[in-house]
């Protein structure tokens, strides 16, 4: 990760291609003040803008195979489900209710799209989780 100033070089190389034109240039790009942590949550970030991971809500009935239900849909449209939170407690739906939030992994927003037509189709009621 190059920050602005690092790339300096390469932007008057760009700039200027005639000064550089049949010659061999080296450029030093530097800087990089952005630690892996930081990065990680960019990239994660960027993923979930596209689509590509999102968090879905989904509001169940708390009885045997529900969960195992959804699970299925997931399956059927091939997402890899990466977390669920189940949440029978803190909640403003009637004491057979629940809420699960289901982190997912799609290939593109599109896929996206279909699960979630998906398990409306199988009468979930389904929000996405929007980032902050």
């Amino acid at each position: 990760v190059v920050e602005g100033a690092g790339a300096a070089g390469l932007a008057a190389l760009m700039s200027h291609p005639e000064r550089f034109r049949g010659k061999t240039v080296g450029i030093v790009l530097c800087g990089g003040n952005i630690d892996t942590r930081l990065l990680a949550n960019v990239l994660l970030r960027d993923l979930a803008r596209s689509g590509r991971l999102a968090r879905l809500r989904i509001r169940l009935q708390d009885q045997p195979g529900a969960l195992f239900n959804v699970a299925r849909i997931f399956d059927r449209e091939r997402v890899n489900i990466i977390e669920v939170y189940h949440q029978r407690v803190f909640t403003t739906l009637p004491a057979k209710g629940l809420i699960t939030d289901i982190e997912c992994e799609t290939r593109d927003a599109l896929h996206l799209h279909r699960l979630i037509e998906a398990l409306r189709a199988g009468g979930y009621e389904t929000t996405q989780v929007e980032l902050a």
